[in-house]
């Protein structure tokens, strides 16, 4: 019964093994894998998917738009008042049915921000009470002209706000793509990290167990004291307990990465460390060039910066109001579909609003006062956000540069640490150092290693951060861009 239990078991435990996948993921197989099937990257899309339609919209608004607008129909059957010809009023029972249509091309005017519109209309009344009859009214053609005199120009600041706008969306999501990748780098050196510890604990709790045992032998030798052996079984239960808690880490940290890239739960990812390290020399001016050129925040500023003077300028345009309206055409009646259409007369229409304040304690006024000061507001936070924004940029590419020097330095490190640790271990074999020596020589291996990763973690960090900061590939000198067309349509 055992030994079928034991092959139950090992049967379940072999197919765990086959059921679970390995994945070798290098740092750039990681981040094109984020670009495409993280939840940030679906993101970054959706937000570009919205600000392209907000700016396919406007440009549909700019072209000329053909209307149908219908009653079809109107039935009435009720009194109604009426005033007879002594002045006295009554009320009179009405019973017919309306039928109107109307198509019209309009167009918005850039310049002047009125619209022109050429109509086409046809009425049919018919008549049920009293003697039955019908009648049809037409207007053929018709040209009108709805035109603000004094108003803001809408058209004329949409025109200029709104590709400001969508240029911006299209840096935005590039700089987002830009993000994944630094998402993607900090889960991955994370896992990277924790999996040096847990092969640093399991090389250390090795050399433990070793030390150990030869403690043991040379305490019945009488070369070593008991204080000795004791430190070196402490050594190896803090080992054990060291590697218990990398183990732990190193899962946790697995998992975060699995479902950024969106793996299954039953793959194991091993990350490669990245060995192929651009060296490029980055300087403040060019970064800041390019960061001008290609980076949201510019257009940023260039939005804000219309918007708030589109504000002034309503705020003018609302002091007061004059409106024209004006048409032109013609127009027939008749009892047939046809007699509508013959005989035309001319049909002109000329209206001319006027609104203008007498006396309203300078509440138009105070907006506009208020608008200007918006703008100004707007336009200090601007002054503010853009020497903060350099500053950035000159931080940045200082620290990218000495980065370099300094993940050479951490390489070096590493390799002394390491060799000093080895010697040292064979040096206490043979009894030439102390145990306090040994564990020194571990704890500045052991940091070495970390203090490697953690530079190579922040080269690449930089790296990406001036990438998204300037929209620039330093590797291929060139801009960072993709076909926006195709990723609409292909999503």
């Amino acid at each position: 019964m055992k030994r079928i239990l034991l092959l139950l078991v090992y049967v379940m435990l072999a197919l765990l093994m086959l059921a679970q996948e390995n994945i070798t993921l290098s740092l750039d197989d990681a981040i094109a894998r984020a670009r495409r099937q993280s939840v940030n990257a679906a993101v970054a899309l959706n937000e570009l998917r919205q600000s392209y339609w907000e700016y396919r919209t406007y440009r549909a608004d700019l072209l000329p738009e053909v209307t149908f607008s219908a009653t079809i129909p109107s039935y009435r059957k009720q009194y109604s008042s009426y005033q007879f010809e002594s002045g006295e009023f009554g009320f009179v029972r009405n019973n017919y049915m309306d039928i109107t249509g109307t198509l019209s091309l309009s167009q918005k005017i850039w310049t002047t921000g009125g619209t022109l519109s050429l109509n086409t209309n046809l009425d049919y009344l018919r008549q049920y009470s009293g003697n039955t009859y019908n009648r049809f009214m037409s207007i053929p053609l018709a040209l009108t002209l709805n035109q603000p005199i004094f108003g803001v120009n809408t058209v004329k600041w949409d025109r200029k706000i709104e590709p400001v706008r969508y240029n911006e969306a299209k840096a935005e999501f590039l700089s987002a793509t830009e993000e994944v990748a630094m998402t993607t780098i900090n889960y991955f050196f994370n896992l990277l990290s924790a999996r040096e510890a847990v092969s640093i604990a399991k090389q250390n709790l090795d050399n433990a167990v070793r030390l150990h045992e030869v403690a043991k032998v040379k305490r019945e030798m009488g070369q070593i004291s008991q204080n000795d052996l004791l430190q070196m079984e402490l050594n190896e239960l803090n080992a054990r307990s060291t590697l218990t808690d990398a183990e732990s880490n190193m899962k946790s940290h697995m998992f975060r990465l699995r479902s950024f890239l969106d793996y299954g739960e039953d793959v194991e990812i091993d990350p490669v460390i990245p060995e192929n390290i651009p060296q490029v020399d980055i300087r403040f001016a060019d970064a800041l060039e390019k960061a001008l050129e290609n980076n949201k925040f510019a257009k940023n500023l260039r939005r804000r910066q219309l918007e708030a003077d589109y504000e002034v300028a309503k705020a003018k345009g609302n002091m007061r109001q004059i409106n024209l309206f004006a048409q032109v055409g013609y127009t027939g009646v008749g009892n047939e579909f046809d007699g509508a259409y013959r005989g035309l007369k001319d049909n002109q229409v000329v209206e001319l609003g006027v609104s203008i304040p007498i006396l309203d304690w300078g509440k138009r006024r105070g907006k506009v006062k208020v608008a200007e000061s918006n703008r100004k507001v707007v336009e200090s936070n601007l002054r503010l956000e853009a020497q903060n924004f350099n500053q950035d940029i000159f931080i940045l590419v200082e620290r990218f540069n000495n980065q370099q020097e300094q993940l050479k330095i951490a390489v070096r490190a590493d390799e002394i640490a390491q060799k000093r640790y080895d010697t040292n271990v064979e040096t206490y074999l043979i009894g030439k150092i102390s145990t306090l020596d040994l564990n020194d020589s571990q704890v500045k291996k052991d940091e070495s290693r970390q203090e490697y990763f953690q530079e190579l973690y922040a080269y690449w960090s930089y790296y990406y951060q001036l990438r998204s900061l300037t929209l620039w590939d330093y590797t291929t000198n060139s801009p960072l861009t993709v076909d926006f067309d195709k990723v609409l349509r292909d999503n």
